[in-house]
């Protein structure tokens, strides 16, 4: 059978077993790229397994100690878990670490919301075990488009071109304090990049005034750090000096504290929905005054 099929890496299977797998006996995929969030969605999840059970079998793979490496399922697994299950349904596949990886990244770039942390490590993942598969073909295996380039095979199955999938896979040099801010949508794709060839040094100096000024860095100014790097003449004080400066489209912020308003959010909400409370919250409060001024001039 074929599993997640990719032009680039037909992976196949001749022993896809099904069975039923005790939850203790799984074990998530080795450096897992993709969050599982105990979210609202989650619990919608939650709901259908506890009405319908789980419909989809886990795809996994049995390891070395016996145990079953979870290649697709870390979410359906993490509900199971919530409900108490004892056992889920899986397909067991025989595949090496490599055809696993591959798999593994097929299978969760479907999700609909895709952070772009998880698409630079899952990319990441699949181009390094693309690489290394493409000198020993197996029986399982066959070589396509064998004149192209790793990236330029994973781009034809992707919604991301070659080019956009290098700048993908250039986010895992940031630090988690500036992926996590891309992950916010606080940081745009080609600013991340620029800073993803300073060093981790120069990057938490970055960091450190964002917070200082409340300030990202433009894309031009992202740039010119780039620039300044690769020159030998980038320094901390530089850095600082670039960000103090307000930027001609840079938009004052208030804040306020974030327990004054969490409790009248859902657990686990985003920051854009603390943002879309916000504003709801100052439009509703705004007609309140108008209404309230209007009766004043009566």
């Amino acid at each position: 059978m074929k599993l997640f099929k990719n032009e680039s890496e037909n992976i196949i299977s001749e022993n896809n077993t099904k069975a039923e797998v005790a939850i203790s006996n799984l074990v998530p995929f080795n450096k897992h790229p993709f969050k599982v969030v105990d979210n609202e969605e989650m619990e919608l999840l939650i709901q259908s397994i506890k009405e319908n059970g789980i419909i989809t079998p886990l795809t996994v793979r049995k390891t070395d100690d016996g145990k079953y490496e979870v290649i697709s399922g870390h979410r359906r697994m993490f509900a199971a878990t919530k409900l108490g299950l004892k056992t889920v349904p899986v397909n067991v596949l025989e595949l090496s670490q490599d055809e696993a990886t591959i798999a593994m990244v097929d299978s969760n770039l479907q999700r609909e919301h895709i952070l772009p942390s998880e698409k630079a490590f899952s990319y990441q993942m699949k181009y390094y075990a693309m690489k290394r598969k493409a000198g020993r073909p197996s029986r399982n295996s066959c070589q396509v488009g064998a004149n192209l380039r790793t990236d330029e095979q994973m781009a034809e199955n992707a919604s991301d071109s070659a080019r956009q999938i290098q700048r993908y896979i250039r986010l895992t040099n940031l630090i988690p304090q500036i992926l996590n801010l891309m992950d916010e949508g606080k940081i745009a794709l080609s600013v991340g990049v620029e800073l993803s060839y300073l060093t981790p040094s120069f990057q938490w100096t970055v960091y450190q005034a964002m917070q200082e000024y409340d300030c990202t860095p433009s894309y031009a100014q992202a740039s010119q750090m780039r620039k300044d790097y690769e020159a030998g003449i980038l320094t901390t004080g530089r850095i600082q000096q670039m960000l103090s400066k307000e930027k001609p489209n840079q938009v004052q912020t208030v804040k306020i504290p974030e327990d004054r308003i969490i409790k009248y959010l859902k657990p686990n909400a985003t920051v854009k929905d603390k943002e879309d409370f916000l504003n709801k919250a100052v439009e509703y409060y705004g007609r309140h005054l108008e209404k309230q001024k209007n009766r004043g001039a009566r």
